[in-house]
């Protein structure tokens, strides 16, 4: 594995600690590619499509989009591209461009994915807690938990999906893989609409939290093996609850 990515915002303990004694020189940190309007445009949109605000099957124009945001059609355009990229949008001829219906298949995909790419993060996570790791990210993880507490308690489904994502996300950078994160940030958003859609319909906020908090026990216990087991159940919580969502939102989900 990598060094260790430091959690968001915060100065990579390692780099630090090589860069101070000599034993590691210090690298050259070169600045982020800077975001361009139809990113910007592309990620409001996306969380927007995530969140249900856009709902599947819902039909979105691009002359509408640049209108209501006050901008030219190009970066909508651009934004539009990216969203087909991931398969959240879908070109129809002659007709226009839909929101495209939660597909049960990349669900399932983006679950098993997840599930053991992620499973070997946790464990390495586990495998690697330290001192030193505790006071890089235990503070974080936990000021997580305590708002996702908040969240459930307003019912704040919205905001409960993205501390949920940002709790794995913390987790994982301890691995020091960008590439990682990328990956599942990329194919996570057709599992995070159903996730979505269950928060709200089958309230099991509290559970997830609940999950949450043993996950981080198991780590900061070093227990590889049992982090492994959890996060795999965790994941697969959404295949329990897939045929009653699919049920009772038949419009929302294609196979």
């Amino acid at each position: 594995m990598d060094e260790p990515l430091p959690p968001e915002g915060g100065p990579n303990p390692v780099k630090s600690a090589g860069a101070t004694t000599g034993k590691r020189k210090a690298s050259v940190l070169l600045p982020a590619p800077r975001k361009t309007l139809g990113d910007h445009i592309y990620e409001q949109l996306r969380e927007q499509i995530v969140h249900l605000q856009l709902e599947p099957g819902q039909m979105i124009y691009e002359n509408e989009v640049a209108d209501s945001l006050q901008v030219s059609r190009t970066p909508v355009r651009e934004a539009f591209r990216l969203l087909a990229n991931e398969s959240l949008i879908d070109v129809l001829p002659q007709r226009g461009t839909r929101i495209s219906l939660i597909s049960v298949q990349k669900v399932s995909e983006a679950r098993f994915v997840r599930e053991h790419l992620e499973s070997g993060a946790f464990q390495f996570a586990a495998r690697e807690w330290s001192e030193q790791a505790a006071v890089a990210y235990e503070p974080k993880l936990i000021d997580l938990l305590e708002r996702q507490r908040a969240a459930a308690e307003q019912h704040d489904a919205a905001g409960l999906l993205t501390l949920d994502e940002t709790f794995h996300e913390t987790v994982m950078r301890m691995t020091g893989n960008e590439t990682l994160l990328q990956i599942i940030h990329q194919m996570r958003a057709h599992m995070n609409r159903a996730r979505f859609l269950s928060l709200t319909a089958i309230h099991q906020m509290d559970q997830i939290i609940d999950e949450h908090e043993q996950l981080l026990d198991s780590i900061r216990a070093r227990d590889e093996t049992k982090t492994a087991s959890m996060l795999a159940d965790h994941l697969r919580k959404l295949d329990i609850h897939l045929p009653q969502l699919r049920a009772e939102y038949p419009h929302y989900f294609c196979d």
